[in-house]
């Protein structure tokens, strides 16, 4: 099943009109039948905010998610308490077929491809503002992005890394009209917790020790325009409440005073974790996330858009560059997982003028990563093109399923032998249980 078809191209080939098929999900409530029509990502729950709302108590807040994809739909469990079960197998992950039973906690849902399909919204251009891509999947975004650009919504940028979330939030303020107000960011996984609060809300003089100054924190200085929490996965569990208040009421209050300040700015905030999978492990507030994800945003990595890898490199080469990159190695560079996404690119790019293009290819990983993978299948690899806190969490997401994994066989699956034997509480072994699918 093609999720997108073009119908309808520019003189140049560019693609200005497609169609996108929708499958249905049918299911049964005590009240009677119902369905959903799939959207391109489509999450199923007990919780207000989701997609489709089951008011089944063995699901989860956040249970699974349908996602539409070129070579059709894949299900994805969210961490939730009971899984997720594809024709009677449990998966974490799995493509489902025309006329599968899903089922979640006690609800059984059945896929249905169909017929039916809607007209998807593209773009002309093949830019907007820093951002670059003539594919389909960037036009699309394009698209998106100009319709949550005017509005004061909060928007949350999902992706992996090096997609180009910040390029995004800053498109967004560049296109809104706050664009001549401050563009201000803050990396909640920059700062320890006690600096956090501090960078965020500000201080009054002599609030603590070394507080020489009053000092305004970024809501305020972001007035008139607009925030960006970069990182707001690793944002702190007590300081989210404080967050989610300064953005319902607009107000923040700095540390050391009693009173708070009204600011008029916009949030925009980005992650590349699941923010999902995070709620139902107890790790973020489940209020703050939809708070959050009013518009969201979800960046395809480049893999799934091999044809800008031509217009990129070209806009990455430096001006009078001597470096060779013909039809023969652009296909080859098409053939690789790019698992930094367009940083990775970019960091290529200036190897291949410094180094030459053959030697600075043999540095990129081939091959293509695996469709549908667990965190811990595999040894991660070390990746000098990701940040070094993006490559410690797959280490440490590696060490802790397979510490946990191999306690669990040890012990039978006694899991209070198991925190026993690792030094932990119960509560955590459960959490990382659940964490990784164990």
């Amino acid at each position: 099943m093609a999720d997108i078809t073009v119908i309808q191209r520019d003189p140049q080939g560019a693609a200005l009109a497609a169609t996108r098929r929708r499958p249905t999900l049918t299911w049964a409530e005590p009240s009677g039948p119902r369905s959903f029509t799939l959207e391109a990502r489509t999450v199923l729950g007990s919780a207000p905010g989701v997609d489709v709302v089951l008011g089944d108590p063995a699901v989860s807040r956040l249970h699974a998610e349908l996602e539409l994809r070129d070579d059709g739909v894949w299900l994805r469990d969210l961490g939730s308490r009971n899984g997720t079960w594809v024709e009677g197998v449990r998966v974490t992950g799995a493509r489902v077929e025309d006329g599968a039973r899903v089922t979640v906690g006690s609800t059984q849902l059945t896929l249905r491809f169909g017929e039916a399909t809607v007209r998807v919204e593209l773009s002309a251009e093949e830019r907007f503002g820093p951002l670059l891509g003539r594919s389909v999947a960037m036009r699309e975004l394009f698209a998106r992005l100009a319709r949550y650009a005017p509005t004061d919504s909060t928007v949350l940028l999902q992706g992996e890394t090096g997609t180009g979330k910040e390029l995004v939030a800053e498109a967004l303020h560049q296109h809104s009209p706050r664009a001549s107000g401050p563009f201000i960011i803050v990396d909640c996984g920059a700062l320890p917790e006690n600096l956090l609060e501090g960078e965020l809300f500000g201080h009054a003089k002599g609030s603590f020790t070394g507080a020489a100054n009053a000092r305004a924190g970024a809501l305020e200085t972001a007035d008139g325009g607009t925030v960006f929490l970069d990182e707001i996965g690793e944002l702190p569990l007590a300081m989210q409440p404080k967050l989610l208040r300064a953005i319902e009421s607009r107000s923040v209050r700095r540390i050391g005073e009693a009173t708070y300040r009204k600011v008029n700015v916009r949030f925009i905030s980005a992650t590349h974790r699941d923010l999902r999978t995070m709620v139902n492990q107890g790790a973020f507030r489940e209020d703050l996330f939809f708070r959050l994800a009013v518009l969201p945003v979800v960046l395809p990595p480049l893999r799934a858009r091999h044809e800008d890898i031509p217009l990129l490199v070209q806009h990455f080469l430096p001006a009078g560059a001597a470096t060779a990159l013909g039809p023969e190695l652009l296909q080859e560079l098409s053939s690789r997982p790019w698992l930094g996404n367009v940083r990775e690119l970019r960091n290529f790019v200036e190897r291949a003028v410094a180094l030459g293009a053959r030697e600075a290819l043999a540095m990129v990983p081939s091959g293509r990563p695996p469709a549908n993978t667990t965190e811990g299948e595999a040894l991660p690899s070390v990746s000098l093109d990701l940040p070094f806190k993006d490559l410690r969490e797959r280490w440490l997401n590696h060490l802790e399923r397979e510490y946990v994994k191999g306690l669990l066989e040890r012990h039978a699956g006694n899991v209070s032998a198991v925190a026993q034997g690792a030094g932990l509480d119960r509560t955590y072994v459960h959490r990382l249980i659940r964490k990784h699918d164990l």
